[in-house]
């Protein structure tokens, strides 16, 4: 036999797993006395950590690349024009200008880096608490150490509860429960006997044994799931978004320096210096250059308080993804159910008369192991109130464990009156075959199977018999066949609570399971998530049509969810709906999920996940259950809508300042100051950080960034404020109205006062500009947060003191004194009231209510169906019964079907799918009548009730 090497184990050119296990001791070059330490140290080097790598972030580069932006390239580029081209008319170069700037990027790159720096470390430090351990032989000796230290050729101790570390083959003793439903999503364990292969990720349920690692990290098959995972590289719609706010406010800016351009050098002759500075007035004010630094403090922020909430954000851009999710795919198995057998004691089937369902539950605790347990014993232990009761009252003569080949478990034991008894348990076949049932009787209890299988519950039969030989070899009585005990993985406490709630909020929850689709719309409900479940055949090819007649893109969006489903198919699933322009959240724990996780917009590994799904998703919960989720999405939304609020700010200020200081320079050929305009920015900055912890209400709905809302209201808000600039100059420089009305002293001929005037006039309405954008109806309604409301007072009387005292002959300003102040703040209040009622107006065009108003009252002109006689009808039916004084749940239907309007489509769809489903588990006319008008969507109330049945 040719000599192996390491390396040729690396690199997997062995077959270790089908080999004898004695063959793969030769070709690892070990012993099963286990490896001394300094082996197991070259191997390690060899083979490397046995765990998932994430690429790890160079500190000076993540710091640098806060500038390395097109809105900082922007700002570089006025810094460099400031000491380059801003060198002429007599003048040195514009060395405050220069240093501004350069302060003002580097204010802004620090506060961002430290921000998501700290938040990385703290959500690092959280992920190092969930490291895993194992038990290891070196040297001879049994160590707990990282499971990251293994190597091929360790020997690893496998018992009750733990995760297997790596993927080895089992030595010598009792065959052990495992369970895959990290790697397959099957929720019954498997039989795994000496000489198979375990894989990492999978849980001992049963039994001791010691085992041979065979591969680790990247090799394991935990971990080649990992290389799909890795090509999955999606650009977040964060900085899509981030971008195209960017290149509107730099073509903006663009457009403006052109213009000037044009007009100022071949059409009026202005200097060059002149032309300069107007410039870099536009590029300086006009850029919102903390725009990034904003939207990463509020997200770090966000990220910190999520962390305290149960929920470690890995990628911080995960936040404004979560607030705009509409659609949550989640895992079955340990997800939404508890990962863990029990008897629905409500369902249990009695066939032996005189008998309740406490008593066969007893029998078949007694015909349980009380230590050592699989799943099954443990489930029907733990139905008693107390499991000692299982052994209580009795002495355990002889217990037979479960075999393959008889697929039961027994018990003989002596009562408190001596007698001898026997009490089994068991797959049902067998246990029908133990008592000899006659042919009636065996089509009765297969008809109890049947009804179970078709709501996806397992049978588990239940028999009994007397001893009166009083030996434990002896056949004894007849057996008695007691009765049918239902087994299903229940859902968590919280999942049906939560999925209500996730609906309620525009998330339509997709159940996406490796379990049989009986079980899946079991779980579904009794989730109240509706049945409407398909197998995953119907993902494959064209057989989503052939089954269903719906294209499979259709078919995805409006299932409740999928069962038998492999991780290619979660993929698939993801992907389709991401191509429908969904946002698509995936909750999972285990490596089959990881693929999906690092696919979907959100992906959420619940808690006990294993590695792989950590290191795919974008959040990692550390609280059982998915209630964690509901509050993460409020929480994202909150976030969201801070961000969205300083958005929309930061368009308003581009446009006002680009085209404010536009048309003073082209109409009246007054030349703002750079450094004025570098003030105005420091101070916004400085007040607008605090946006990223104000008062705001989230929103009940998926939320987005609406570009064409954004951009409109921006436009909108900034070309009225500008307007406002130009017309206060107007008055200030060509009339005496504030002289006559404010009694003030005439500026109109003194330049650097007039600088110092619209200084305060441009930093107080851009600055209340805030108060606006972050509010949804009257912004002197809805209070702010207290840091912002104090940051914007400091910031003001900053700005109102250098206008009223400041002498800065470089940036051209003069003292106006405190009556000019007092004038100014007057016209910005009155000003500032119709910003309100414009934000308004251009919601209610935008919502296309305007035009609907126009088309739609009109029966002429509608694109309703019928014209709306359906809509009209109704109507008038709530109007006669108002009329006589009916009380009628029209108004809350109506109220209900305007609400379900505003939800996502496929929310409002899988809502009423869930409430039929519950409809008709009632069973009844009445059960049977009410899915119906719920699933038409009638008003049973306007319905002529002169029946009879």
């Amino acid at each position: 036999m040719a000599t192996i090497s390491l390396d040729d184990i690396k690199n997997e050119t062995v077959d270790l797993e089908t080999i004898p296990v004695e063959e793969v001791f030769v070709q690892l070059k070990c012993s099963k006395e286990g490896l001394s330490v300094d082996e197991a140290d070259k191997r390690l080097q060899i083979f490397g950590p046995n765990k998932l790598e994430e690429k790890k972030e160079n500190k000076v580069l993540k710091f640098l690349g806060f500038m390395w932006n097109p809105l900082s390239w922007v700002m570089e580029l006025a810094a460099i024009m400031a000491i380059v081209l801003a060198n002429g008319g007599g003048k040195p170069p514009d060395w405050q200008d220069f240093t501004g700037v350069v302060v003002l990027l580097i204010i802004n790159s620090t506060i961002s880096f430290i921000e998501e720096n700290s938040a990385g470390n703290a959500a690092a430090a959280l992920m190092a608490g969930l490291a895993p351990k194992t038990k290891v032989l070196r040297d001879g000796k049994w160590l707990e150490q990282d499971a990251a230290i293994l190597v091929p050729g360790d020997v690893i101790s496998v018992k009750l509860g733990d995760i297997i570390p790596a993927d080895a083959r089992l030595l010598e003793g009792d065959p052990l429960k495992i369970d895959q439903s990290a790697l397959t999503g099957e929720s019954l364990p498997v039989t795994k006997a000496p000489g198979d292969e375990v894989f990492s990720g999978s849980t001992c349920k049963q039994g001791e044994i010691e085992a041979v690692v065979i591969a680790t990290g990247v090799h394991t098959f935990f971990g080649k799931a990992a290389h799909l995972v890795d090509s999955t590289n999606n650009v977040g719609h964060f900085q899509k978004v981030l971008t195209s706010i960017g290149n509107f406010c730099i073509c903006t800016i663009g457009i403006g320096i052109v213009i000037e351009i044009i007009v100022m050098f071949a059409v009026q002759g202005r200097e060059y210096r002149s032309g300069i500075d107007n410039i870099l007035v536009l590029l300086i004010g006009g850029i919102p250059i903390a725009m990034p630094t904003v939207l990463s403090v509020t997200m770090a922020i966000g990220s910190h308080r999520l962390s305290q909430q149960g929920a470690i954000t890995k990628r911080m851009t995960a936040i404004e993804e979560m607030a705009g999710m509409d659609v949550l795919c989640s895992d079955k198995t340990g997800t939404l159910t508890l990962n863990k057998l029990t008897v629905d004691k409500n369902l249990i089937e009695i066939l032996e008369k005189g008998i309740d369902r406490d008593a066969v539950v007893l029998y078949a605790a007694r015909a349980s192991r009380v230590e050592n347990q699989d799943a099954i014993d443990a489930s029907i232990v733990g139905m008693l109130a107390d499991p000692k009761e299982a052994r209580a009252g009795i002495k355990e003569v002889h217990f037979l464990p479960f075999n393959p080949v008889d697929k039961r478990t027994a018990i003989t034991y002596i009562d408190s009156d001596g007698k001898w008894h026997r009490a089994s348990k068991g797959a049902p076949e067998q246990i029908i075959d133990l008592c000899n049932l006659k042919e009636e009787e065996r089509k009765h209890v297969h008809a109890m199977i049947d009804k179970f299988a078709d709501r996806g519950l397992r049978s588990l039969g239940v028999a009994r018999q007397e001893v009166p030989e009083a030996n434990k070899d002896s056949a004894g009585s007849p057996w008695i066949f007691m009765g049918l005990l239902p087994l299903f993985d229940p859902p968590r406490h919280d999942s049906s609570e939560t999925i209500t709630r996730a609906l309620n909020l525009g998330v339509n929850v997709k159940m996406i399971t490796g379990d049989q689709l009986a079980i899946a719309k079991e779980t579904g409900r009794r989730l109240g998530m509706g049945t409407n479940m398909y197998p995953s055949s119907t993902l494959l090819g064209d057989n989503a049509s052939e089954v269903t007649g719906l294209p499979i893109e259709e078919l995805i969006e409006k299932a409740d969810g999928f069962a038998g489903v492999f991780p290619e198919h979660k993929y698939e699933i993801v992907k389709k709906l991401q191509e429908r322009k969904h946002i698509c959240g995936m909750t999972g724990d285990g490596v089959n999920d990881a693929p999906a996780l690092k696919k979907a917009d959100i992906g959420i590994a619940v808690a006990d996940a294993t590695d792989a799904a950590r290191s795919a998703s974008d959040i990692v919960l550390t609280e059982p259950g998915l209630s964690v989720i509901i509050s993460a999405v409020l929480t994202s939304r909150a976030i969201f809508q801070r961000m969205k609020n300083y958005t929309i700010y930061a368009v308003s200020i581009t446009i006002r300042i680009v085209l404010g200081f536009l048309l003073l320079a082209l109409i009246w050929k007054f030349d703002f100051s750079p450094f004025m305009v570098l003030i105005i920015a420091i101070l916004n900055d400085g007040t607008i950080m605090t946006i990223s912890k104000d008062r705001v209400k989230p929103s009940p709905l998926p939320d987005s960034w609406k570009l064409k809302e954004i951009f409109a209201t921006g436009i909108v808000l900034g070309t009225y404020m500008a307007i406002m600039t130009v017309v206060f100059f107007w008055a200030a420089h060509e009339t005496d109205f504030f002289s006559r009305t404010f009694g003030v002293r005439p500026i109109n001929n003194n330049n650097d006062q007039l600088m110092s005037a619209v200084y305060l006039q441009v930093s107080i309405v851009s600055q209340a500009l805030i108060f606006v954008t972050r509010s949804r109806s009257f912004s002197y309604f809805e209070r702010p947060g207290f840091f912002l409301v104090l940051a914007f007072i400091i910031a003001q009387l900053i700005a109102t003191v250098l206008a009223v005292y400041a002498n800065w002959g470089f940036a051209r300003i003069a003292g106006i004194g405190w009556r000019w102040a007092g004038a100014i703040w007057i016209y910005s209040l009155v000003t500032y009231i119709p910003l309100d009622f414009l934000k308004f107006i251009i919601r209610y065009l935008l919502s296309g209510k305007a035009w609907n108003n126009v088309f739609e009252k009109h029966v002429g002109l509608t694109t309703k169906v019928d014209y709306g006689k359906n809509e009209r009808q109704a109507q008038w039916a709530i109007d006669q019964r108002t009329r006589h004084g009916l009380q009628t749940k029209g108004a809350a239907t109506h109220l209900n079907e305007a609400s379900y309007a505003e939800l996502s489509e496929i929310a409002e769809q899988a809502r009423r799918r869930a409430e039929v489903a519950r409809l008709r588990e009632l069973h009844t006319v009445k059960g049977h009548v009410d899915s119906i008008v719920k699933l038409k969507g009638l008003d049973i109330d306007t319905i002529n009730k002169n029946y009879t049945l």
